[in-house]
């Protein structure tokens, strides 16, 4: 996609700190990172998210992602990593390529997960799984 900026770093236009780069895939730098190492993942291949992506490289694209995730992991020394996509404006997608953001995480590092909700009772659980295995 032309206006794509990640299709502009996959094509060379725009510079990144590349850390690994295949024939289907580009991993690089977040130029806002979260932590130092913040690196996100993407397909070379223009997809819109997690939804728009072919299977098999869905598939491809989760070994990648380990290998990527170990690497951030241990050149940062963290003591985990988020792995994070998102996917659709309300869930706080900017970027329309699809991509994964892996995130070193320290222990105390301020950074909080995001809170829990509840259902009312149990009928109010099995509604919402029974809405989700009907749309499988």
């Amino acid at each position: 996609m032309e206006t794509c900026i990640f299709c502009k770093i996959v094509k060379g236009e725009i510079p990144s700190s590349k850390v690994y780069e295949d024939n289907e895939f580009l991993a690089f730098l977040d130029i806002g990172p979260i932590h130092k190492g913040h690196t996100l993942l993407i397909p070379k291949e223009h997809h819109e998210d997690l939804f728009t992506m072919p299977d098999n490289l869905l598939e491809l694209m989760s070994g990648i992602l380990k290998k990527v995730g170990a690497a951030v992991m241990k050149g940062t020394k963290a003591d985990g990593i988020n792995v994070g996509m998102n996917n659709k404006p309300a869930a706080g997608q900017i970027v329309f390529h699809a991509h994964y953001h892996i995130i070193p995480r320290f222990k105390g590092d301020g950074l909080r997960h995001w809170p829990q909700g509840k259902y009312e009772n149990p009928e109010e659980m099995q509604k919402y799984s029974d809405i989700i295995k009907q749309n499988l």
